[in-house]
């Protein structure tokens, strides 16, 4: 039970820091192109991640039969997610992408329920999904393009984009927990972090960041990118789906967008309507829904029999 609260405590942790990335990444984005900006943050996180392995696994050292699946998890959850996401969110608002990325639970729900080994069906995780998918529509609804003529018009390529990058982050979850049974925790994030760094250079390598226009400000948010986001992050998230499986952390990632609104209303002092608040109130009540611990319900065209 300690070990349940103390995933719970780093999940919470993860979502913090991803929740007010935003804010960071709106600032450094407009003098660091998004994969010049990635390679910058995912460099500065596996330098943090090589001294924490260095002291809490300094004996652990790259296996080569982990190379698939580290190079994997990290060029499908680093690379290939913010690729996706910073051309989705290019294409489309903000607002639409975060109703897309809430998509993700589900989606590894039903990966762990038709992909081996196969979960049981816990309508509770379900119905926790559910309700919190429901409340990131509420938190996000106020920032949607208004209907009518003025209506900016979505590029639908953006939508695919975007349900590009919730594969691509239940893809990396899914071969996370595959590692987390038999090697340390620091150990996979850090190799996770080397390979996503290696897969953003081709992309960053075309682009033209504005060096000129760099501030100490714009290091600061680099920086805490870096530290927070990609590298404490990434740990805190794989220790959570070591003890929590894919399906309940996953649904931890519908507080995002609800942390972010929350901070600009804190630290920018953006007005929330009405809505925004029930719809945080039922992101975090789906949430909750979603973490307890029930009996998992056999579906009634089970068959019987030999298993």
């Amino acid at each position: 039970m300690q070990t349940r609260r103390v995933a719970l405590l780093a999940i919470i942790g993860a979502v913090v820091f991803w929740g007010l990335s935003f804010i960071s990444i709106k600032i450094a984005v407009a003098v660091l192109p998004p994969m010049t900006l990635g390679a910058l943050r995912f460099f500065l996180g596996t330098i943090i991640l090589f001294f924490i392995k260095g002291r809490l696994a300094p004996e652990e050292h790259l296996v080569t039969e982990d190379i698939p699946y580290l190079a994997g998890a990290g060029l499908i959850g680093v690379t290939a997610y913010f690729f996706f996401e910073n051309n989705g969110v290019a294409r489309v608002s903000a607002s639409e992408a975060s109703i897309i990325i809430a998509a993700i639970p589900v989606l590894a729900m039903l990966m762990e329920r038709f992909l081996p080994p196969r979960q049981p069906l816990h309508l509770r995780r379900w119905a926790g999904a559910a309700l919190s998918m429901f409340g990131v529509y509420l938190v996000v609804l106020p920032s949607l393009p208004a209907a009518g003529p003025l209506k900016t018009a979505s590029d639908p390529i953006g939508y695919l984009f975007m349900f590009g990058a919730a594969l691509s982050w239940v893809g990396y979850a899914i071969l996370t927990q595959g590692l987390s049974a038999k090697r340390s925790r620091i150990y996979i994030v850090f190799w996770q972090s080397v390979f996503g760094f290696l897969g953003f250079l081709p992309f960053a390598f075309f682009e033209h960041p504005a060096w000129e226009h760099l501030t100490w400000s714009v290091l600061a948010h680099v920086a805490y990118l870096g530290i927070f986001c990609s590298a404490l992050g990434y740990w805190f998230y794989v220790y959570a789906l070591q003890h929590l499986g894919v399906g309940t952390s996953s649904v931890f990632i519908n507080l995002i967008p609800v942390v972010t609104v929350v901070a600009g209303f804190i630290v920018l002092q953006e007005c929330l309507a009405a809505l925004q608040w029930w719809g945080a109130l039922a992101v975090i009540s789906g949430v909750y829904l979603a973490t307890l611990q029930g009996l998992p319900v056999s579906l009634p065209f089970k068959r019987k029999g030999k298993t």
